[in-house]
């Protein structure tokens, strides 16, 4: 196992700089999480770590190593990528034994390994077949086995199950969260999936157009997000925003817009009297607008209609107009059905009211 440290990475394709001043600490044995929208650079940065794209600026260090200069093949690190990228002329045992007969392991060593590696993946029956005879499923635990049989000190993981299909990923995503609490192996994965990035991470990092925007366990960056775009980004369905703008008023502040307001104890909200009269972003996630609440948290009394309604069985999503605000989400539980075009009281919760600088986009801290 090793740590993991980029000091200061940048990332040019010519005149293009894709990745900014990128720094970041990942401590032994941690499992990191890289997550953002495609094209924000988190491959590349994989690939960067893996030796397989230059660093155009910067240090990289693992295990306290400068390997800016280092052949991918004397990194210690082993990569699991999107495609599986076994050879098809070889069977499982030799895709296997590949990279351990290239740095040249004893026979013995090298059987033992596969053993190995095949029992905890659970492919000792696969060993004799060729990629070919293999679901998906199977190829991406053979490239997992491949990896793992070269006991590397950093696991790279490049959007591994995103050819899978839905149940498949759970199960080996499920695979891999076992397998690092059992290998203990610093690992860095890179996903656009949100569910992967929640569930697996020790700590995300949320990156946009090549630029870190926030680090923290997945709880953190869930529910103090720092700007308005980790709030969006973070969640299924994503934070509602509401374009509104403050006034104090004795003791109240109101929240307004054309179309609907609603009003709340000042003292809280002191900190926006700089924005008094000016448009900031409310944000809140649907979790915590409530349909026909009965509870003294959510003072935030609307009304709303129904405009779109998604049966998820465990629950249902609906889309909500207040006023011409018309793409809101609410969630509730599937016991509680409403048609759509009902008209309904809808509350916030207050306490899980969020604030944005609409200019800066970053969070305002009350």
């Amino acid at each position: 196992m090793a740590c993991v440290t980029l000091k200061n990475i940048n990332k040019s394709f010519g005149k293009i700089q894709v990745i900014h001043e990128f720094s970041l600490d990942i401590a032994d044995g941690e499992f990191v999480v890289f997550v953002g929208p495609s094209g924000c650079g988190k491959t590349t940065l994989l690939r960067m770590v893996a030796g397989l794209e230059d660093i155009t600026k910067g240090e990289m260090y693992i295990d306290g190593q400068l390997v800016n200069n280092i052949e991918p093949k004397d990194r210690r690190i082993a990569m699991v990528f999107q495609n599986y990228a076994l050879y098809p002329h070889l069977s499982v045992r030799k895709n296997i034994e590949f990279g351990l007969k290239m740095r040249r392991f004893p026979k013995k060593e090298i059987q033992e390994k596969v053993l190995w590696v095949s029992q905890l993946l659970k492919i000792e029956n696969l060993l004799d077949r060729k990629p070919k005879e293999l679901s998906g499923g199977q190829r991406q635990r053979v490239a997992m086995g491949r990896a793992i049989a070269r006991e590397p000190k950093v696991f790279l993981f490049d959007e591994p199950l995103s050819n899978l299909d839905a149940d498949l990923r759970v199960t080996i995503r499920t695979q891999i969260a076992k397998l690092h609490n059992d290998l203990k192996i610093t690992t860095i994965y890179v996903t656009h999936d949100q569910t992967e990035a929640m569930t697996l991470a020790h700590r995300l990092v949320i990156i946009n157009e090549g630029i870190i925007q926030q680090v923290g366990s997945p709880m953190e960056v869930y529910h103090n997000p720092v700007n308005q775009f980790v709030a969006g980004f973070v969640g299924t369905p994503q934070m509602n925003f509401i374009s509104m703008a403050p006034s104090f008023q004795d003791t109240t502040i109101h929240f307004k817009r054309r179309d609907f307001s609603f009003s709340l104890s000042s003292e809280r909200y002191e900190r926006l009297r700089v924005y008094e009269n000016r448009a900031i972003i409310v944000g809140i996630r649907p979790e915590f607008i409530k349909i026909y609440p009965q509870n003294e948290r959510y003072p935030i009394q609307l009304s709303a209609t129904i405009e779109v309604k998604e049966l998820l069985g465990h629950e249902t999503l609906y889309s909500i107009s207040i006023g011409e605000e018309k793409k809101l989400f609410t969630r509730s539980f599937p016991f509680e059905d409403y048609p759509v075009g009902d008209v309904i009281p809808v509350s916030f919760q207050e306490d899980r009211l969020l604030f944005f600088d609409k200019e800066t986009q970053k969070r305002i801290y009350i």
